[in-house]
Protein backbone atom coordinates (compact mmCIF):
# COMPACT_ATOMS: atom_id res chain seq x y z
CA UNK A 1 0.00 0.00 0.00
CA UNK A 2 1.40 3.29 -0.88
CA UNK A 3 2.27 5.93 1.60
CA UNK A 4 -0.63 8.38 1.53
CA UNK A 5 0.79 10.55 4.50
CA UNK A 6 2.11 13.13 2.38
CA UNK A 7 -0.57 13.62 -0.14
CA UNK A 8 -3.06 16.62 0.39
CA UNK A 9 -6.69 15.09 0.56
CA UNK A 10 -9.35 17.58 -0.59
CA UNK A 11 -13.12 17.36 0.92
CA UNK A 12 -16.53 18.43 -1.12
CA UNK A 13 -16.88 21.69 -1.90
CA UNK A 14 -20.75 20.89 -1.33
CA UNK A 15 -19.92 19.25 2.58
CA UNK A 16 -21.60 21.81 5.18
CA UNK A 17 -19.16 22.64 8.33
CA UNK A 18 -22.04 21.29 10.55
CA UNK A 19 -19.83 18.23 11.38
CA UNK A 20 -21.94 15.70 8.78
CA UNK A 21 -20.64 12.75 6.99
CA UNK A 22 -18.36 13.50 4.36
CA UNK A 23 -15.31 11.82 2.24
CA UNK A 24 -11.93 13.31 0.87
CA UNK A 25 -10.12 12.42 -1.83
CA UNK A 26 -6.63 12.42 -2.64
CA UNK A 27 -4.81 11.61 -5.92
CA UNK A 28 -1.62 9.80 -6.40
CA UNK A 29 -0.55 8.79 -10.39
CA UNK A 30 -2.43 5.63 -11.19
CA UNK A 31 -4.64 5.60 -7.84
CA UNK A 32 -7.48 7.68 -5.61
CA UNK A 33 -8.23 7.35 -2.37
CA UNK A 34 -10.91 7.88 -0.44
CA UNK A 35 -11.06 7.95 3.37
CA UNK A 36 -13.56 9.49 6.20
CA UNK A 37 -13.35 13.32 6.68
CA UNK A 38 -13.90 12.28 10.69
CA UNK A 39 -11.23 10.43 11.06
CA UNK A 40 -8.61 10.44 8.59
CA UNK A 41 -6.25 7.69 10.21
CA UNK A 42 -9.38 4.84 9.82
CA UNK A 43 -8.39 3.59 6.66
CA UNK A 44 -8.93 4.54 3.11
CA UNK A 45 -10.21 3.33 -0.02
CA UNK A 46 -7.88 2.64 -3.01
CA UNK A 47 -9.25 3.02 -6.54
CA UNK A 48 -8.00 2.50 -9.70
CA UNK A 49 -8.97 6.54 -11.76
CA UNK A 50 -11.49 4.81 -13.75
CA UNK A 51 -13.37 3.26 -11.21
CA UNK A 52 -13.63 6.68 -9.18
CA UNK A 53 -14.84 8.04 -12.65
CA UNK A 54 -17.80 5.54 -12.98
CA UNK A 55 -18.08 6.02 -9.09
CA UNK A 56 -18.54 9.38 -9.41
CA UNK A 57 -20.73 9.07 -12.36
CA UNK A 58 -22.93 6.69 -10.79
CA UNK A 59 -23.57 9.24 -7.66
CA UNK A 60 -24.91 11.99 -10.25
CA UNK A 61 -27.36 9.50 -12.05
CA UNK A 62 -31.14 10.49 -10.71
Amino acid sequence: MPNWSTVPFRKSSRSGTNGGSCVEVGFRPGLVAVRDSKCPAGGLLELPPGAWTEALASFRTP
